[in-house]
């Protein structure tokens, strides 16, 4: 099967590259996948894994938004924060979740930004997701 090459690039520098068969990842339009020879787009990425298959090894990344670019030969990610799986502090990122559920349950008392709490409560259940499938 025919690869094709695939970033991952923070603001902080790239975070994975490698020749893969398969992307998988979730953009603002619903799941896509994408193979070498894909045409050519730009999309809008959600909060989610990125599964990138290649034989019978398949490598997970966490990304909290940004862009998805396709060419034939090549797929760059443009990401805001990523992290490969087995970099995924699991512990740090439980503790994450649970700040971000008790600041949802308090929202009633607090003065909480609603909608930041729940971008926080989405980004660490990803982590804590695409860690654990990476075990």
């Amino acid at each position: 099967m025919k690869t094709i090459k695939v970033s991952v690039v923070t603001p902080d520098g790239p975070v994975y590259e490698a020749d893969v068969e398969m992307v998988s990842t979730k953009a603002e339009s619903g799941e896509l996948g994408i193979l070498a020879g894909h045409v050519p787009m730009v999309a809008p990425l959600q909060i989610g894994a990125v599964r990138l298959k290649n034989g019978d090894q398949t490598d997970f990344v966490a990304v909290n938004g940004g862009f998805l670019e396709v060419r034939p030969d090549q797929v760059t990610i443009l990401a805001q924060s990523a992290e490969q799986a087995n970099e995924i502090d699991l512990e740090r990122a439980k503790l994450a979740r649970e700040r971000a559920e008790q600041r949802l349950n308090d929202q009633k008392r607090d003065n909480v930004d609603i909608r930041r709490a729940e971008l926080a409560l989405q980004r660490a259940v990803n982590r804590v997701n695409v860690s654990e499938r990476n075990v």
